[in-house]
Parts: structure tokens; C-alpha cells; sequence
């Protein structure tokens, strides 16, 4: 697995498929939580959904990276299909957990807020939340399962959209308004570990999905 991950970051280095949702993240960042004061749950709400729309994109782009050729010479190599789409996916989140890092201090950096304990866990929640759904979103939307890359395109954004605008959808929607009528972090803590299942749950389907779609097409 840690060949697979060292190859999937190597290949993502070299086409730089990374720049235009890295310069995606810290535009949004800039824009949402600049200049920022107050409690820190709306600001945090703010990161995690730059880190959603990120993640996503760097999914589709990081998945579908390879040519069937050499997808097909990387599955060879590793025995299993499944181990390869695995390590693929261990990649995009080791790559949204430093991104995390800097989700999490930026607007302490350029805001002026009281910090809390509760209120970095609550960041830490809510991005990780973000991020495993924007996984779960990026997988169906690859080139794995769908060649056509405006129809995939197409997909993704309704995806996104729906999970961010769509009144009470679980878990970003839903997390976004709990963090934006609420200033306790400490209260928030157990809902948004729920969202955090709900967001482990869509991603452990969505790569089973995935796999499963590939293998047959394989």
C-alpha cells in the first residue's frame, strides 16, 4: 500500500493535476474567511466547504490519472484492483489532511477570534466531513466510471451543489447550519460527529460503487 501511495503522489507531482484544485482551496479560503471575527464555527463552516469543493476535484483528477494501460500494468504489479483504488484513496486524503492544516490556521492567522479546544476539534470535524464527501462525490465522477469527461463535469457540480444548498441534507448542508446558528462549539461536537459517520458511510459505498463498476468494465 505505501508503494501504491509513493506512486499515486509521484504521478500526481509529475502531470501536476494538483495545482488548479490547490489554487481552488486557498482562493476560497482568501475570499471566505478573510478578515474574519466573532465565533469560530461560521469561519471553520467556511474552510470546510473550500475543502469540500477541493477535494472533490482532486479526486477526479488524482483517480482517473492513469491510462487504461498503465492503470492495467499498476494492477498487475499490486495483485488487486481493489488495492490500487485504495491507495488512490489514501492519497487524495493524506493530501486534504494538509490542507486541513492550513484550513484550521489560516483564519486564525488573518481573523481575530477567542480559540477553544472544542472549537479546533469542531474545525478538524467539519473539514474532515467536507473531505470525506467530496471523496465520496470525486470517485462516481472519475474517469473510472465515467469517460466522458463533460458528462462527469456535469455530475460533479450537481453533486456539489446539491450537498451544499440543499435544505437539511446530510452531512454538509445540514453541518454547514448547525456552525452557522451556533457559537458553542462544545454543543456541536456530538452532532457533527454524526455527520462525520454519515460522511464515512458515503465514501466506504462510493468506493465500493467504484469498484465494483471498474471490475466489471475491467
Amino acid at each position: 500500500m505505501i508503494a501504491l501511495i509513493r506512486y499515486s503522489f509521484a504521478t500526481v507531482l509529475h502531470t501536476q493535476r494538483y495545482l488548479a484544485p490547490l489554487l481552488l482551496f486557498t482562493g476560497l479560503m482568501g475570499v471566505l474567511t478573510a478578515n474574519g471575527s466573532g465565533p469560530l464555527p461560521p469561519a471553520y463552516a467556511s474552510s470546510a466547504g473550500a475543502l469540500f469543493v477541493a477535494s472533490t476535484w482532486l479526486t477526479t483528477a488524482l483517480i482517473g490519472i492513469d491510462s487504461p494501460v498503465q492503470r492495467a500494468i499498476v494492477v498487475v504489479g499490486s495483485g488487486r484492483a481493489a488495492k490500487v483504488l485504495a491507495g488512490s484513496i489514501a492519497t487524495v486524503l493524506i493530501s486534504c489532511l494538509f490542507l486541513m492544516v492550513f484550513g484550521l490556521l489560516f483564519p486564525l492567522w488573518v481573523g481575530s477570534y477567542h480559540v477553544r479546544p472544542a472549537d479546533l476539534l469542531l474545525g478538524v470535524i467539519a473539514q474532515l466531513t467536507c473531505t470525506l464527501t467530496g471523496i465520496a462525490i470525486g470517485l462516481p465522477c472519475s474517469r473510472l466510471v465515467l469517460r466522458r469527461q463533460g458528462v462527469a463535469l456535469l455530475l460533479a457540480l450537481a453533486l456539489v451543489m446539491g450537498f451544499l444548498f440543499t435544505h437539511g441534507v446530510p452531512p454538509v448542508n445540514r453541518l454547514f447550519r448547525l456552525m452557522a446558528t451556533s457559537t458553542d462549539s462544545t454543543a456541536l461536537l456530538a452532532r457533527s460527529t454524526g455527520m462525520l459517520a454519515v460522511a464515512t458511510a458515503l465514501c466506504l459505498a462510493s468506493a465500493c460503487a467504484t469498484h465494483y463498476l471498474t471490475s466489471r468494465r475491467e
